[in-house]
């Protein structure tokens, strides 16, 4: 079943990003996984603000496949760097449809 990282990013020293830019895509890629938004247009419509940067959408086949890129030694610098140069809250979530009533999504 496909999952989805939500990045939520709040840059503070922007010094990481072109690194970051420049060889994240192909880890992503190399773990089957692939950008579906990454963009710093952020309108909060409802709730407070977290005066997010970018909010990056990425989508995998499976949750081992995910688990195997964030864990992926070759991450593991650039993972450290954008820490260090931004406020990041990571959150997965599945393919799944919490409420059953969406038809073409799977019922789990």
């Amino acid at each position: 079943m496909s999952v989805y990282l939500i990045a939520d990013v709040r840059v503070t020293d922007d010094g990481w990003i072109p690194d970051y830019a420049a060889a994240v895509h192909g880890i992503v890629e190399r773990h089957g996984g692939r950008y579906l938004s990454r963009s710093g247009n952020i309108d909060t419509i409802e709730g407070e603000d977290p005066q997010s940067s970018l909010i990056a959408v990425l989508e995998f086949p499976d949750r081992a496949a995910l688990d195997g890129f964030v864990n992926d030694p070759d991450y593991a610098p650039h993972a450290a760097a954008r820490q260090a140069g931004s406020v990041s809250v990571f959150r997965v979530i599945d393919a799944t449809d919490a409420a059953g009533t969406i038809p073409y999504l799977g019922k789990g």
